[in-house]
């Protein structure tokens, strides 16, 4: 076990969210809202055993996928799922996360993804994509499992789409492609055993909005997170809402843990001797650009930083 990986394991979720790193990485890409996020994101993982087992460091990783695509944690909301696998915390999209992501783009008219029971399936042509039901939502339906899950759409442009997806269909699914789900077992698992209808509706809204929508910087980047590359999502801030004035370079947790400093985060005794040194006085017109003026604020370039660019040298 090399230093790295055993460092990672000295620090729960909740001493890594409180490094001064992480909270500001947190900060620039949701400003005034980082503290309630990370604070969900505590009580997610203080409510789920299963999340405390797993590496820290991949949890606060999938916690910045969530924060890059603006989409909140708490599970019970059904956007987005921190799902542990193995030692490690993954991220994963609920549908209600897709229809988010959709409704953002402004390109959609309508749309709309829901079971369907055996009683309201009057018929389905996949060729013509002609779909006919009746709603039968009069009783309770918990207990029941739907015949199958409807997703459709409609672009402002007015181009139509409409999916059908059986209940076996969906459940073939999940066993060839979902890990964390119970890849190749007949019974689900993780939060396919807690949320089935919920994932189901996931399957059939990413299939409709990534293989006929329009292909926005959100959806690339959640599609990306769903293949498991979400280090990628956090790396090119796929959302990022933070003014451009205020961007700063990305951090990932493990570049976070690699530059922590126990010892940085003791408090300072500060001397109560004042300094006798005498400090060096620059007249004002002297002042050299990207340093600091008598009110101590620093002098932007051209382009607006204060980094010197090939044509301010």
């Amino acid at each position: 076990m090399n230093n790295q990986v055993a460092q990672r394991q000295q620090f729960t979720v909740k001493q890594f969210v409180n490094m001064d790193a992480t909270q500001k990485r947190f900060k620039d890409v949701l400003g005034k809202r980082a503290a309630q996020f990370t604070s969900s994101l505590v009580s997610l993982v203080n409510s789920n055993q299963d999340l405390q087992k797993v590496d820290a460091a991949s949890v606060v990783n999938s916690a910045f996928v969530a924060a890059s695509l603006d989409l909140p944690v708490n599970s019970s909301l059904g956007y987005m799922y921190i799902v542990p696998y193995g030692s490690i915390a993954q991220p994963q999209i609920g549908y209600r996360g897709y229809l988010q992501l959709a409704q953002r783009s402004g390109q959609y008219k309508i749309i709309t993804v829901s079971e369907i029971y055996q009683d309201e399936l009057i018929s389905w042509d996949p060729l013509t994509e002609s779909f006919e039901y009746e709603l039968h939502r009069d009783k309770p339906r918990d207990k029941e499992t739907p015949a199958g899950y409807y997703g459709h759409f409609e672009l402002l442009n007015g181009f139509q789409k409409t999916v059908y997806w059986t209940h076996q269909q969906i459940d073939d699914h999940r066993k060839q492609f979902s890990q964390a789900g119970g890849k190749g077992k007949d019974n689900p698992k993780g939060v396919w055993a807690k949320h089935y209808d919920s994932m189901a509706l996931k399957t059939v809204i990413k299939d409709l909005l990534t293989k006929w929508g329009p292909m926005t910087v959100d959806t690339q980047a959640a599609s990306l997170a769903e293949a498991g590359d979400y280090e990628q999502v956090v790396k090119e801030d796929p959302r990022d809402v933070t003014p451009a004035d205020e961007q700063k370079p990305r951090q990932s947790a493990a570049d976070i843990l690699a530059g922590y400093h126990p010892e940085e985060d003791k408090p300072v005794k500060k001397s109560s001797k004042k300094s006798t040194a005498k400090k060096d006085v620059i007249p004002k017109n002297e002042v050299a650009k990207g340093g600091d003026d008598e009110n101590g604020q620093e002098e932007l370039f051209s382009d607006g930083t204060i980094t010197p660019t090939s044509a301010d040298k």
